[in-house]
């Protein structure tokens, strides 16, 4: 996946909506007692904010249990949003009912980490690509199904086939082909790839990649893999404990991050040649509970170039470099 860098922003179709966070929310409560009195918050995702341009790939990334996928079942409206807005071009989208969302549906779909647990093994997979379309009344006939099957790369007489008769990687463009059946502008791709063998990968990841040129579709990419974002994205948001903390045009994150959690997660990623070192960001611990979130910055007690400011003031997020954002007081 070495052509990354050459990666070109594709151009936007006139049908693709951009999609706009400001300041999402979510807090799980805790209720305890005979009362059910609330006692604690679980801060999920605490105040994130970015847009996703037509044609546009954003790669939010970040360690386990950081908030990422909470962030895209959010912008699903899987999950109810404690505060903040979405809005799907001109609408606002955040606290819709489920009839009023119903409309916006067909222009939000997602990629979700497991293929096989995401289809119903009960229905044959041409019925799967057309569910879609028939749900919203819409033409499902064979010809179309079929011509959907051969743009991911699979066999019109696969139609016929049950998902345990197709392969991971089949499975996943067979997902891919259901998401594409409602041609909608914005796709929420949570750990898309991570459970494809790498080969795999690399070949779904080129099929979205040709998808998004042909049809102007914006991608929220949510991964960990940062060799896989690196290749797909055109910029990437960095997560920690439930806040963004940089967030920059993907060569600019790579050849200068300006968090020390950017760098400590750049230095994890292994190099394959053996003759080659490189000064490495050590971070010690673990990511404390997000029912208690740390005052000051949220990686103070992680990151080893934290002094006093850190522990008490909670740094701005803001453009440090022109389209580069971070949340650090050593910026200043």
């Amino acid at each position: 996946m070495s052509e990354a860098a050459t990666l070109d922003r594709p151009a936007a179709t006139d049908a693709a909506r951009p999609l706009v966070v400001d300041n999402l929310t979510k807090h799980y409560p805790i209720h305890r007692g005979i009362l059910n009195r609330e006692v604690a918050r679980v801060h999920a995702v605490d105040g994130v904010s970015f847009d996703l341009g037509a044609g546009e790939t954003l790669g939010l990334v970040g360690e386990s249990g950081c908030g990422k996928s909470t962030v895209g079942r959010c912008i699903l409206r899987l999950v109810e949003p404690t505060s903040g807005t979405i809005r799907l071009g001109d609408d606002d989208i955040t606290h819709l009912d489920r009839g009023a969302m119903r409309p916006h549906r067909q222009d939000l779909q997602a990629i979700f980490q497991d293929p096989y647990s995401s289809l119903n093994q009960r229905m044959r997979a041409g019925e799967i690509v057309a569910e879609p379309l028939v749900n919203f009344g819409q033409p499902a006939d064979r010809a179309h199904i079929a011509s959907l099957f051969e743009r991911v790369g699979l066999r019109p007489e696969q139609m016929d086939h049950y998902p345990h008769e197709f392969s991971g990687g089949q499975r996943q463009r067979l997902v891919i082909a259901k998401a594409l059946a409602l041609e909608p502008s914005v796709i929420v791709c949570d750990e898309a790839v991570s459970a494809l063998d790498v080969s795999v990968q690399a070949q779904v990841i080129n099929l979205l990649t040709e998808l998004q040129r042909e049809r102007g579709i914006a991608y929220l990419f949510i991964a960990h893999d940062l060799a896989v974002v690196e290749h797909i994205s055109h910029r990437i948001a960095v997560m920690y404990l439930g806040q963004i903390v940089e967030l920059a045009e993907k060569r600019a994150l790579f050849e200068d991050p300006l968090h020390p959690y950017t760098r400590a997660l750049l230095n994890a990623v292994p190099i394959p040649d053996p003759e080659v070192t490189r000064d490495r960001t050590i971070i010690g611990g673990d990511v404390p509970s997000p029912l208690n979130p740390p005052k000051g910055c949220r990686f103070n007690t992680r990151c080893p170039l934290a002094f006093d400011r850190c522990r008490s003031e909670a740094p701005a997020y803001r453009e440090v470099k022109p389209g580069h954002y971070a949340a650090c007081h050593l910026n200043d």
